[in-house]
């Protein structure tokens, strides 16, 4: 019985923490004076579009994908993991720094190619508002250079990039508030993945197999990519990846 009682005790702290923890979420991202502007300025309009698009507002997951070459980044919904995603909107990516392949070291200029999460909010950044992502991720860790991988690599505003992902200001205010929400309601790990190609354009897959047709290491690793691609286009669901021993992706 006793064990019981802890037990149960230990699950309302946990669940009273999160409760505090998402509440108070929303609420600090609102004490910054460019998230607030920006919420008075884009929230009705963002509703409208989600009802629109048969979606429920605020959004409750979120999926960010983005293709190198043909400069875009889309914006995918759900409400529970039961759901298929929702593709909501697709924004354009303004610069591209680097060339096709992934990012391997400190100074290369290279946008990652892979797989990540959003793991920062920043509110106030040089580049209006951004999103970092977390590379490098346990794949590059092992492939990239072990002394210099590089690291600060967001999603921001401005149109301006060394290895990131720029969208300019106002598009970028609506994927941070679009993410706020999503990381407000619980969705601590937002995926984003950053594909080198559009894989179903004839003209971007092109590109690719040039890139590609000296470089089997490159090729392998863009082979591992498309299947993830695949799986989610043919189930508007994400698989589950893992990182073998080698630092390659493994699709499970």
């Amino acid at each position: 019985m006793k064990n019981k009682k802890i037990l149960f005790l230990f699950i309302l702290i946990t669940w009273c923490y999160n409760v505090i923890a998402q509440s108070s979420f929303m609420d600090y991202q609102k004490k910054f004076p460019r998230v607030n502007k920006a919420l008075k300025a884009k929230e009705d309009t963002l509703k409208k579009q989600f009802q629109a698009a048969n979606l429920q507002w605020p959004p409750k997951q979120l999926y960010i994908r983005s293709f190198k070459y043909d400069s875009q980044l889309e914006i995918w919904v759900r409400n529970s993991n039961k759901e298929k995603y929702t593709l909501f909107k697709t924004y354009k990516v303004c610069a591209l720094s680097g060339n096709l392949g992934p990012k391997r070291m400190q100074g290369d200029y290279q946008v990652p190619e892979g797989f990540y999460y959003i793991n920062n909010f920043n509110p106030k950044s040089e580049y209006h508002m951004s999103l970092g992502i977390n590379y490098p991720n346990a794949s590059d860790l092992l492939l990239s250079d072990s002394a210099r991988p590089g690291s600060d690599i967001f999603i921001h505003g401005s149109c301006t990039t060394v290895g990131c992902i720029p969208v300019m200001d106002k598009p970028m205010e609506e994927i941070y508030i679009l993410s706020s929400y999503a990381k407000h309601n619980g969705d601590d790990f937002i995926p984003v993945h950053i594909f080198p190609v559009r894989y179903n354009v004839a003209k971007s897959v092109e590109k690719l197999k040039l890139a590609t047709e000296d470089d089997k290491e490159y090729r392998l690793f863009s082979e591992k990519l498309k299947e993830v691609w695949e799986y989610f286009e043919q189930n508007k669901q994400l698989p589950i990846i893992s990182v073998n021993s080698e630092g390659n992706y493994v699709i499970m």
